[in-house]
C-alpha cells in the first residue's frame, strides 16, 4: 500500500462503518418512505433506500479507475436510472419503485468492502495519475482524489441524509 491509499483508508473505513451503523433500527418496510411532519406534510428528503442505492453506483466506478474487475459489485442496470446523480428520490409508500432496502444496503456494504480492499492494494503511482474524467478533473485532479471523494466525502454527505431521515422517523442517533 502506498502513502496516498494509507491517507484515504482510515476515513473510508469510518464511512463504511457509519453506513452499517445507520442501518440499525430501520424498518425495511419504511426505508423507501419520506418522513411526514406533524401536519402530515411530506418532508422532501432522500430516504435510506435511495441513498444506499445511489452510493452503490460508485464502488464499481472506483474499481474501473483502479483497473480492477468490478463485475461482482456492479449493481443491476435497472438501478442506474433510479439512483443516478440527479434522479429524484420518490416517496415509495407501496414499496414498488425501488429494490428492497436489504438488497441495496447489503450490496453497498459488500461493494464498499471490495473497493476499500482494492484501494489498499493501489500504489502511489496509480493514485497520482490524472483523473481520466475531464469534466471533474478540476475538482478531483487525480485518481486518488476521486477515490477519496467516493469513499469519504460523497459517502458521508449522503449518510448524513440518512441520519436526518432517522431522526424525522423517530429513530435515535446511530452513532
Amino acid at each position: 500500500m502506498g502513502q496516498i491509499a494509507d491517507t484515504i483508508l482510515g476515513a473510508a473505513r469510518i464511512s463504511r462503518r457509519n453506513a452499517e451503523l445507520l442501518l440499525v433500527g430501520i424498518d425495511p418496510a419504511r426505508a423507501a418512505m419520506k418522513p411526514r411532519g406533524e401536519s402530515g406534510r411530506v418532508i422532501d428528503t432522500n430516504h435510506p433506500t435511495f441513498v444506499y442505492g445511489h452510493l452503490c453506483l460508485y464502488p464499481p466506478r472506483l474499481m474501473a479507475l483502479l483497473a480492477r474487475d468490478a463485475t461482482a459489485i456492479t449493481p443491476p442496470s435497472a438501478w442506474e436510472p433510479l439512483f443516478k446523480a440527479g434522479a429524484a428520490c420518490q416517496d415509495d409508500l407501496a414499496g414498488t419503485i425501488y429494490p428492497s432496502f436489504g438488497t441495496v444496503s447489503s450490496h453497498l456494504l459488500r461493494a464498499t468492502d471490495v473497493a476499500i480492499d482494492a484501494l489498499a492494494h493501489a500504489d502511489d503511482a496509480l493514485l497520482a495519475k490524472p483523473n481520466p474524467n475531464e469534466a471533474s478533473r478540476d475538482r478531483f485532479p487525480t485518481i486518488g482524489a476521486v477515490a477519496c471523494f467516493y469513499l469519504t466525502g460523497h459517502m458521508m454527505v449522503h449518510l448524513g441524509q440518512v441520519s436526518a431521515w432517522r431522526r424525522c422517523m423517530g429513530l435515535p442517533s446511530a452513532m
